[in-house]
């Protein structure tokens, strides 16, 4: 699973930043239980690497490298401030028209390593969604988090109704190609496996400012899985 070349995930580089397609499965920083790391990869080309953001361990896509101690701190600065502008995707349970549609809920972290929504104790937290696509029991949506908080997308779809797809911490159930396929036939004796072993969701592009204030804008294309779902999806409208 963790036979990853840096150099095959880099999409974008210059002397400050490097902004790759992240994987699913490898966390962002180092983790006790974990051999591979992202940061710990980057660090045998960049000593100086260090991570600007994170995406969780199941989440593939855009995440930016700083190179260097002045480019963190500036791209530090434009999270701090929110200037930032980050897409991502995420195919969700149930039919959903979500335009120009704001979600404004408090998050509180719990000690579970969970996050759950407190007005009273939670940090602020804002995303946008919109519906790119619907299928026939599933939605393709555009997530625009204000904030960064821990597990936000996850948890402001999941209180809006629209789970992400897998996501069976916040109500997500697995996708099952006998759900959409007729005639879908296993091998005796065999149990049907999830379509994907991961949430569906995805950073799909990252704009920044670089340090001498040029824009730095990348995309990141879906992962196999990810891509194999949606086509799947379309397939079975």
């Amino acid at each position: 699973m963790h036979k990853i070349k840096f150099e095959d995930i880099v999409m974008f580089e210059n002397d400050n930043y490097v902004v790759v397609n992240k994987p699913a499965f490898i966390a962002t920083l180092e983790d006790r239980n974990e051999p591979v790391n992202l940061l710990g990869l980057a660090r045998q080309f960049y000593p100086d690497a260090q991570v600007c953001h994170r995406l969780d361990k199941e989440t593939s896509g855009a995440l930016a490298i700083a190179r260097n101690p002045e480019a963190y701190r500036n791209l530090s600065i434009q999270f701090e401030k929110r200037e930032v502008t980050k897409v991502y995707h995420a195919v969700t349970d149930g039919l959903h028209q979500f335009s120009d549609f704001l979600v404004d809920a408090p998050i509180l972290k719990q000690d579970d390593g969970t996050v759950r929504i407190s007005n009273r104790e939670g940090k602020p937290a804002q995303t946008w969604f919109n519906a790119l696509k619907s299928f026939r029991n599933h939605t393709l949506v555009e997530c625009k988090p204000v904030t960064g908080r821990m597990h936000q997308i996850r948890i402001h779809l999941s209180i809006s109704g629209a789970p992400i797809m897998g996501d069976n911490v916040y109500g997500g159930k697995p996708f099952y190609l006998s759900q959409v396929k007729r005639g879908f036939n296993l091998k005796k004796g065999t149990e049907e496996e999830p379509f994907m072993k991961r949430m569906a969701l995805h950073a799909f592009s990252l704009r920044f400012l670089d340090v001498d204030g040029s824009e730095v804008s990348v995309e990141a294309p879906y992962h196999k899985d990810m891509a194999a779902l949606v086509k799947q999806l379309e397939a079975n409208r």
